[in-house]
């Protein structure tokens, strides 16, 4: 293993939004770490971390790996609490910060992994630069032949976290939602919860990277939102961003929300947590089967048992705001539709 030990270690993939989403978060926190792209070659460094799932984070402080982007974040603020942090100061702006992450990481990726993999054009593309990533090793038809074995991987896939043709229409209108709440309200310095960037942002940001530079993604995008994109390409680094009094602050307590931020809670509370509820009421009946009514049509996959998790850590981060904050958030929640599936 090569690096300095006093630095974070970052090995993760560009195709993988949670591996862009928190090398955005360190670089904006302004922590030293090194980029490592997982290939072949090292990929038994961090073969026994779990969750099995990348990015994975070498700790300076004890040389531990660990994986899952939430976690991480999360465990960065513990250990550098104050340092241009992604937590709102404020519970419950930080309460509905984390929603919208969560949906982010669990619906968004939904979006990433259909448009990906869904049409020629973007399967030709992907595999292609997603194995001279992984596979820099394999050469000439070698690499074709990777690229396509991992593209068809990829595709079999699609059925398992619900990208499949029936609920490409549910899915492809949730981008545009998503599109249409943000592009009015995004430029250099406008985030979810302020002048300066939230875990929410981040979260958001780690779906539309790739969705920014896949072919059918971009397009769409840039028809449609294209200051979204420019805010993306900002929020990739946004070390220079500062953080003060008079700039990069979060907003006041009894400050009107962003229309964005609402139209995206809004998003959660007609898609995202009935979504979440129904798939928990799968799991704990047995069945295999998740089904739901999404904008007017039938949705259907099966039921992931980490998904149920984030459902419970949702209500749980909620359960414990109490006073002020825990009123002026369920105000939010009853506002935007989210209330009844976060009774």
């Amino acid at each position: 293993m090569t690096g300095s030990n006093d630095r974070y270690r970052l090995i993760g993939t560009n195709g993988s939004p949670y591996s862009v989403k928190m090398r955005a978060i360190l670089r904006y926190r302004r922590l030293a770490f090194d980029w490592v792209l997982r290939t072949e070659s090292n990929r038994a460094e961090t073969e026994g971390v779990r969750p099995a799932v990348i990015p994975v984070l070498r700790f300076p402080e004890d040389g531990n790996y660990r994986s899952d982007s939430t976690v991480l974040a999360y465990a960065l603020e513990d250990l550098h609490p104050g340092q241009r942090s992604i937590m709102p100061s404020d519970p419950g702006h930080a309460f509905l910060s984390h929603l919208i992450e969560d949906m982010a990481d669990e619906w968004g990726t939904k979006i990433m992994f259909l448009y990906r993999w869904r049409r020629p054009v973007d399967i030709d593309y992907a595999q292609y630069w997603i194995a001279d990533d992984v596979f820099p090793d394999r050469k000439g038809e070698a690499r074709k032949a990777v690229a396509a074995e991992f593209a068809e991987r990829q595709i079999g896939r699609m059925a398992m976290v619900g990208c499949t043709e029936e609920n490409a229409p549910a899915i492809e209108a949730s981008y545009l939602r998503i599109l249409d709440a943000v592009e009015p309200h995004f430029g250099m310095h406008d985030f979810l919860f302020g002048s300066r960037p939230a875990l929410g942002d981040f979260g958001l940001y780690g779906q539309l990277k790739p969705l920014s530079e896949d072919p059918t993604g971009q397009a769409v995008m840039r028809e449609r939102a294209q200051r979204t994109e420019s805010w993306v390409r900002q929020l990739d680094d946004a070390s220079g961003l500062e953080v003060g009094p008079e700039e990069g602050a979060w907003l006041p307590t009894d400050a009107l929300l962003p229309k964005a931020t609402l139209d995206l809670l809004r998003l959660a509370g007609e898609l995202y947590l009935p979504f979440l509820s129904a798939n928990a009421a799968a799991l704990e009946a047995g069945r295999k089967q998740v089904e739901l009514t999404v904008f007017g049509q039938t949705y259907a996959q099966s039921p992931f048992g980490y998904q149920a998790k984030c459902y419970a850590e949702i209500k749980r981060r909620l359960a414990a705001l109490e006073g002020e904050p825990l009123a002026r958030v369920r105000g939010v929640l009853d506002e935007t539709g989210c209330g009844e599936w976060l009774s």
